[in-house]
């Protein structure tokens, strides 16, 4: 199992959920994935929960704001972008074409983060690293393998991003009657983007984790209390894939990578 040691700018690096019930969370995911956990103080009050997999970082997670608790949201997976200078990102946002939710801040001795809106409402946080460099694996079952951007104008959403973050776009024909747009870093893809599949579902960053087998994991969800919000599904020559939501009302999507040539 690969360890990574750091993220190149633009590369989607971190993830954390902002939970109702960390402690329903927990043993969720550690039951779904074999995460372990350990909470440190925050200076806010509270705790902030890392979550690792065979003693490496794969997530976070929180209790949710009151803000949010107020406005009867469920549990949220937030996707963060590694920046290398995140001011002078930030005073990017806006001559893009979004806003700034939360301007640079300083998290400890970990790094730095911001909160921005694109364009089509969709929330992404930005990190510049210092002892945190983010997910240390990604790729290998229980951990992050993909985010990709739900939105109502994807084209549009994805510029917005490859003019701040300084990547490129990419589309790819699946055979269906939009390409798969992706955002792309050194050559190599490393978000998609698409349009929400049906009504009502607000603009987004999903996020997929990697399992070994799908209908192992999908089993394992219903016995650990999650719900399957999206049967299993193929896409050829990527993999099988699944949209689950935990006890808590967080949806994320799992992933069983088609075999390599």
């Amino acid at each position: 199992m690969p360890i990574k040691t750091s993220h190149t700018q633009g590369t989607p690096s971190w993830i954390d959920l902002s939970s109702t019930d960390p402690a329903a969370s927990q043993a969720f995911y550690g039951g779904l994935f074999g995460w372990t956990f350990e909470g440190s103080p925050t200076p806010q009050g509270g705790e902030y929960i890392m979550a690792s997999l065979n003693g490496s970082s794969v997530a976070g997670m929180m209790q949710q704001s009151p803000e949010q608790a107020a406005m009867g949201l469920p549990s949220l997976w937030n996707t963060y972008f590694t920046v290398d200078d995140i001011a002078a990102t930030v005073g990017q946002v806006e001559g893009a074409g979004g806003s700034v939710m939360m301007p640079p801040m300083v998290v400890m001795e970990a790094g730095h983060m911001a909160v921005v809106v694109d364009p089509t409402g969709a929330v992404a946080c930005l990190w510049q690293p210092e002892r945190h460099i983010g997910c240390e694996v990604v790729n290998e079952p229980g951990a992050l393998i993909w985010n990709e951007l739900v939105t109502s104008d994807p084209e549009a959403a994805l510029e917005f991003y490859a003019d701040l973050l300084g990547a490129g776009t990419m589309e790819q024909d699946m055979g269906t009657p939009e390409p798969y747009r992706m955002l792309v870093v050194d050559e190599a893809p490393v978000a998609g983007a698409m349009a929400p599949p049906m009504e009502g579902i607000p603009n987004h960053w999903s996020l997929y984790f990697a399992v070994a087998d799908i209908e192992e994991a999908i089993a394992k969800t219903t016995e650990l209390g999650g719900s399957v919000v999206v049967p299993a599904f193929e896409v050829p020559g990527v993999g099988h894939m699944a949209g689950i939501t935990d006890p808590t009302g967080a949806m994320c999507m799992l992933m069983q990578s088609a075999p390599q040539d």
